[in-house]
């Protein structure tokens, strides 16, 4: 079980845990203030590169609910970070992904987009991905450019139900050039350090909740953070309890969670 009294820091994943598309899902406000009445800091650590943090703020205070846009890391601010320190000022790059990624990567001038000679190409999510897109991606990393995927989520929560995530572009890309990418955002524990580190919380102290097992809860783990399961994304209960990922702890929704939360306090 979680032990909540020494929580000093909460960690969200969004689609599937604090939203589904366009609608958010219950528990959201009732959670946040109780982490505010608390003191318990807490940020959004989302594998999804497809929006900008100022345009995660709006979405969520469309729907009601406040996070300034300085507590959203995505995957592809993750992703800029780590490709600043591997390559120099200037380096080409050939995008495929949305405006997150093209800003977190372009923004600053340290890359070049190239649809040319790329030395690097950077994949994420693309929901109005092409073909044509897809050919030079294929052709540029055949070519000897190196590659870095955003993410690994095959599949994206939607109000309609699953769909393609980044996961799903990466995998034709690597099925065309037997290539297998870098890949930066969960499972692997950057972003979670990261984001602790900014809301001044341990690690052991810091509770993941998340609605996918093989990158939030698995993420989790790698970064030694305790983690809570909701089952309003992708992953179910059957999944947790026989699985070789196992969270801390299962909650239906974030309302149980924080019934769970306020009766042990």
């Amino acid at each position: 079980m979680i032990a909540f009294s020494s929580i000093r820091g909460v960690l969200f994943d969004m689609d599937g845990v604090l939203y589904r598309g366009q609608q958010a899902l219950g528990g959201v406000g009732e959670l946040l203030a109780f982490l505010d009445e608390r003191g318990v800091g807490y940020a959004c650590v989302t594998n999804n590169a497809s929006m900008t943090p100022a345009q995660y703020e709006a979405k969520l205070a469309a729907m009601g609910v406040a996070m300034p846009a300085s507590r959203v890391v995505t995957s592809a601010i993750a992703t800029g970070h780590h490709l600043r320190g591997a390559y120099p000022r200037g380096t080409r790059v050939f995008i495929v992904g949305m405006d997150g990624l093209r800003e977190a990567l372009l923004a600053d001038g340290h890359f070049v987009e190239d649809d040319r000679r790329p030395e690097v190409v950077v994949q994420g999510a693309d929901f109005a991905l092409t073909y044509e897109t897809l050919r030079r991606a294929c052709l540029f990393i055949r070519g000897g450019a190196a590659f870095v995927a955003t993410n690994p989520d095959r599949t994206f929560p939607s109000e309609e139900g699953l769909i393609p995530g980044a996961g799903a572009i990466t995998a034709a890309l690597v099925a065309a050039t037997d290539v297998e990418p870098l890949v930066i955002g969960k499972p692997a524990p950057t972003m979670l350090r990261v984001a602790a580190a900014a809301i001044g919380a341990e690690p052991a102290a810091t509770l993941v909740i998340g609605d996918r097992l093989d990158t939030d809860i698995a993420g989790a783990v790698a970064a030694g953070m305790p983690s809570a399961l909701v089952l309003t994304g992708v992953s179910q209960r059957a999944e947790a309890e026989a699985g070789p990922v196992r969270p801390t702890a299962i909650f239906q929704d974030l309302p149980e969670l924080l019934g769970a939360w306020r009766a042990a306090v």
